[in-house]
């Protein structure tokens, strides 16, 4: 028996190592996803390193966009940021962004449009001779989707030299997007702006070249280096596996296969310095702050949609990510995967392998768990140690599947089959779904409550007004912290005794939902009802903020009733039961018109027909809100059982109907006696339309932002 037993263990665990390294040579995406999360997560606990302080981003903002007006603005307003940058001895200047088409707000545009014969600024030509005339580089985008040639490519001032070519793995887009011709021929160089994710969305490489018809084109960040070194010779040096550095002079950058560098970020977004496009254009800024630096223009306006997701953030400005290669070079600080990986990685394999079934052979399984436990815990701090003082890229992610697999299989074959596999069972589900999915779980392990579906449920957003100003104000993270645990503490005990279900913290705003995954009674008033109490909870908590922060908060809250897909949602490993669709964002579009309506409370007309008790509840508008073409009605819960004057439902009438003057009347004699912002509101919208009358008005009101 115990012959037997010790064959079927060498047996056995020959072959799951024979299995793993084949698995290991084919290197499947699940691996890479997970060797990628490991580094993700050795990157996150290092945590912040020092910049070289060579890389300054000046940045479209929100407060450049207010100051400046929407994107995209005047290219004479591009033109200015330009020169005032090079006046203050800018060393070279990288444009995060590219201007396929003319300037339609130049008022040559307009002139040329309208067959007026006039002579009037050509805002294009005024951004081209600043471009001449500075340090300036162009981006551009390579498109690996579609056959779209928009322009001309620029013609890049360098020599690309591929040394011992024998498999090209350089990226081939299909197509590019280019500048207009005006700015383009004015431009000494370009770089293109592509940042590629990897397949679960995180960017980790980058390429520095790409090759479109065999040419070879540089990165806006690459551009930048060469630029600033004042080489025009690029040598690409091949092996058997492909690209494996690209040197410049004496500068030698390791890059992966095709020609991409692994970022070494230095940490979270905002680590580089910023500066507000803004202040640059007003000229009100520290000149030695951007005096012989690389200086990428870009954007973090959530708005404009240049966001990506790095290890550090899911929200990160892709400006930021050249800003990082940049520093790279400059620091030299590379992230690379040694010719010794393959040999030393195999070798760990069979070792492990020997290692853990000897263990389990010859111990029990409280002692056996212990050492394997300590292997990969070696393994674990060993490849750790490599990345963050030697800059390796070590793929540990087969062992320690190995490491797992077989110490599970050689257990369970000498050990407690069934227990091992129900706890196995148990713990992934524990780490999978939430406590409240578990416990239905429990109660009825048969039923697909994680498997997607749609169904009714009421959607409830809550957010803390002016929240950024309160932060600024506290200062002290730890009591920015205290306080929403403060206040979050009797909100979310509100919502769980009122038998909702927390989905997610949003920063100081709070997501929950009713009717699942348990079917809930009367679910629109369970929701309402914990509305009215939060509201009314909201004096007594703001009683403790006064006493403990000298502040004071108001909450806004949206509510609505729809069909959602609710269950499983999100990536491999972090899953979690949620609630997804057009109802879910249109609860969020609500929460955010509190602001508008100065109101607490507002639901929408989905929830108030689903409402069975009594509340005070006033009519406010018919919007529509952004994302939905369809008008809804919206609906002011109020706390106090206030009568609403008849007149009000007379004014709003009028109004509909395009009678301004007379809805104008009411409104005012209503504001008079009640001071209801509300009522301000619609004054100040009948004097628009009546000095702006509309044509066909249907009383609906658009809303263009969130």
């Amino acid at each position: 028996m115990q012959k037997t037993k010790k064959y079927f263990f060498i047996l056995t665990t020959f072959l799951l190592t024979l299995f793993f390294i084949t698995i290991y040579l084919k290197n499947p995406l699940i691996l890479q996803a997970i060797n990628n999360k490991i580094r993700d997560d050795f990157m996150l606990f290092r945590g912040k390193i020092n910049t070289t302080q060579q890389v300054v981003i000046i940045d479209i903002d929100e407060k450049s966009l207010k100051a400046l007006g929407q994107w995209p603005w005047n290219r004479d307003v591009m033109a200015k940021i330009l020169k005032n940058l090079t006046n203050a001895g800018a060393g070279i200047i990288g444009l995060d962004m590219f201007f396929p088409e003319n300037d339609t707000k130049s008022p040559a545009f307009f002139a040329k449009k309208y067959h007026l014969n006039l002579k009037l600024p050509d805002t294009d030509k005024i951004f081209a001779n600043a471009i001449a005339t500075t340090p300036t580089i162009l981006g551009f985008l390579f498109d690996f989707d579609k056959n779209i040639t928009l322009n001309e490519l620029p013609n890049i001032p360098a020599i690309f030299i591929e040394k011992n070519l024998k498999y090209d793995f350089l990226l081939k887009p299909k197509g590019y997007i280019s500048n207009i011709t005006t700015l383009q021929n004015n431009a000494y160089s370009g770089g293109f702006v592509n940042i590629i994710p990897d397949n679960d969305g995180v960017v980790r490489y980058v390429p520095l070249l790409i090759k479109y018809n065999d040419e070879i084109y540089p990165s806006l960040s690459f551009e930048m280096i060469r630029l600033a070194l004042g080489i025009n010779k690029v040598f690409i040096n091949y092996n058997e596996a492909g690209v494996f550095n690209i040197t410049i002079g004496k500068l030698v950058i390791p890059t992966d296969r095709f020609g991409r560098i692994f970022v070494n970020y230095r940490g979270d977004k905002k680590t580089f310095r910023y500066i507000s496009a803004s202040d640059i254009y007003k000229n009100n800024f520290n000149p030695d702050l951007v005096k012989n630096k690389f200086i990428l223009i870009g954007t973090s306006a959530a708005g404009l949609f240049d966001l990506r997701v790095t290890p550090f953030n899911n929200v990160y400005p892709g400006v930021e990510v050249h800003a990082n290669v940049i520093d790279n070079i400059l620091k030299g600080d590379y992230l690379i995967r040694p010719d010794f990986s393959e040999a030393l990685e195999m070798s760990v394999l069979i070792i492990t392998s020997i290692i853990i079934a000897l263990s389990i052979y010859y111990f029990n399984a409280f002692v056996s768990l212990g050492i394997i436990l300590i292997l990969n815990f070696i393994y674990l701090y060993g490849e750790y140690y490599l990345f963050i003082k030697k800059g390796y890229v070590l793929n540990i992610a087969t062992v320690l599947l190995l490491s797992v697999i077989l110490s599970i299989v050689l257990i369970t074959i000498n050990y407690f089959f069934e227990v091992k596999q129900s706890e196995k069972l148990k713990k992934a589900f524990s780490k999978k779904v939430s406590p409240s999915v578990m416990n239905e779980l429990l109660k009825n392990p048969t039923e697909e409550i994680l498997k997607p579906k749609e169904k009714e449920i009421t959607i409830f957003f809550s957010d803390i007004r002016s929240f950024t100003t309160i932060s600024e104000k506290l200062k002290d993270p730890k009591l920015v912290i205290e306080l929403l645990n403060t206040y979050m503490t009797p909100m979310v005990d509100i919502i769980v005794k009122q038998q909702g279900t927390i989905d997610k913290f949003i920063g100081d705003a709070i997501m929950a939902y009713w009717n699942a995954p348990a079917d809930i009674k009367n679910h629109a008033d369970k929701a309402v009802s914990g509305a009215i109490m939060q509201i009314k909870k909201l004096k007594e908590v703001n009683k403790i903020l006064q006493k403990k922060f000298n502040i004071t908060i108001d909450i806004g809250i949206g509510i609505n009733t729809g069909i959602t897909t609710v269950g499983e949602m999100g990536s491999k490993g972090r899953a979690d039961y949620t609630v997804i669709g057009d109802s879910v964002n249109l609860a969020s579009r609500l929460e955010g018109l509190n602001k508008v309506y100065h109101s607490h409370i507002i639901i929408s007309e989905f929830t108030k027909h689903m409402l069975k008790n009594d509340y005070s509840i006033r009519e406010l508008d018919l919007v529509k809100v952004k994302g939905k073409t369809e008008p809804i009605k919206i609906y002011e819960v109020l706390v106090t059982n206030k009568k609403i004057p008849a007149t009000y439902y007379e004014a709003l009438k009028f109004y509909r109907n395009s009678e301004f003057d007379k809805a104008k009347k009411i409104f005012e004699e209503l504001y008079q006696k009640e001071k209801d912002l509300l009522y301000n509101l619609y004054i100040d919208r009948c004097n628009y339309f009546i000095k702006n009358p509309p044509e066909n008005f249907d009383g609906i009101w658009t809303y263009t932002t969130k």
